[in-house]
């Protein structure tokens, strides 16, 4: 254990999280998503029984998201939904985001195959257990100053 770390962080996830330079994202998806299949070889970290939020909320605890990216967050679109619709795991997101100091409209909503060739230039998948559907979310990692 550390202190001041969530617990939910594994040693793994926190060596992935940490080898990541600005600009690059990281991928929070739900317990349905095709993980294995779409990382390319990159790393896949399991946090299976938690929430989008709840993962998502870890993962930021961490790393801040980047201010010089106009849409630093984005989720996957529920298809065939009205512009602005959001499931209640989708809403978490942005409010994670809104909590971390940005604006909603800084986090985008991306089309289902859109966000698939976003999720290949993702650094690394978190898997959750979200258990809804398009519970997906990605993160562009900022600078930190010390």
């Amino acid at each position: 254990m550390l202190k001041g770390i969530d617990p939910l962080l594994t040693p793994e996830l926190l060596m992935h999280l940490c080898a990541m330079g600005h600009g690059e994202w990281v991928a929070v998806v739900d317990a349905n998503f095709t993980a294995d299949h779409l990382s390319q070889r990159k790393p896949v970290v399991r946090l299976p029984g938690n929430s989008l939020e709840r993962v998502s909320r870890a993962v930021l605890s961490v790393i801040p998201l980047a201010v010089d990216v106009a849409k630093p967050a984005a989720f996957m679109r529920v298809c065939h939904s009205p512009d602005g619709h959001r499931t209640p795991a989708q809403q978490a997101v942005v409010d994670v985001v809104v909590a971390e100091g940005f604006q909603p409209e800084q986090v985008e909503a991306v089309d289902r195959y859109a966000f698939y060739e976003k999720i290949k230039g993702a650094s690394l998948i978190v898997q959750s257990g979200e258990g809804t559907a398009y519970g997906n979310a990605l993160f562009c990692k900022g600078v930190i100053l010390v």
